[in-house]
């Protein structure tokens, strides 16, 4: 069971537990009862990465900032004490890059930040981005790289995408089958390969919590050992 390799100091740096400001908790009830949930599962601490995409989820580190600290004083009117952060998670489309160059980014840690791609299509500028990132001193966290199924059946862009300086963060619902059996196999490559740096939870709802209890399908799911150490790095 998944559940059962979860260290108790777990560090979770994919989440979306801040209330209404995406398609993640609904209200802090949603929020409370998740955070509740998963610390019975090993869960410590949480950089929690609300949705930055344009025309879809219009946060900026203002509105993300603003939620956060509501959002721990409700906490600790609750008794909930795990610890809690903000970075996002930076959808790589066409506004990404004025954004870098105009602000500084809500990162998981550091300089690291959590950046995803459209699951239709990588961006035709894919790699001038990842470029122009780094360039400004980020170290892109490319997230759940598994999932885009424009990649699976040419697994060597996997290997640019490392080589471009891209670390990888394995979403916990892939080892479990909650996407489906494609993605899982996807999954099991990837930490085969020795590609997967990081892992999260992704969770958005409860039904995503449910499905941490459940078996892993993955057969080199014994490598997940050291990547949960991974995230240690990203201690607060």
């Amino acid at each position: 069971m998944l559940k059962d390799i979860i260290p108790q100091n777990y560090i979770d740096i994919h989440s979306h537990l801040l209330p209404s400001i995406d398609d993640g908790s609904k209200n802090i009830e949603d929020t409370i009862a998740m955070i509740i949930e998963l610390n019975k599962l090993g869960f410590a601490k949480f950089v929690t990465t609300p949705h930055v995409m344009t025309f879809v989820w219009e946060n900026s580190r203002n509105t993300i900032e603003q939620t956060l600290n509501e959002t721990k004083k409700k906490l600790l009117d609750s008794n909930i004490l795990n610890p809690i952060k903000s970075g996002a998670e930076y959808m790589m489309d066409i506004n990404f890059l004025k954004l870098v160059n105009s602000e500084k980014l809500l990162t998981l840690k550091d300089d690291y930040v959590l950046v995803e791609m459209s699951y239709l299509n990588a961006p035709i500028q894919l790699y001038d981005i990842i470029f122009d990132l780094q360039l400004a001193g980020y170290i892109p966290v490319l997230a759940h790289p598994e999932r885009y199924n424009f990649y699976h059946n040419n697994l060597n862009e996997y290997k640019k995408l490392k080589n471009a300086g891209c670390l990888f963060q394995l979403n916990l619902l892939s080892t479990t089958g909650y996407y489906g059996p494609q993605i899982s196999k996807i999954a099991d490559y990837l930490l085969q390969q020795n590609m997967i740096n990081f892992v999260g939870s992704d969770v958005h709802h409860q039904k995503h919590i449910d499905f941490i209890s459940k078996k892993i399908v993955l057969k080199n799911h014994l490598k997940l050992n050291d990547i949960f150490q991974n995230n240690m790095i990203f201690d607060f």
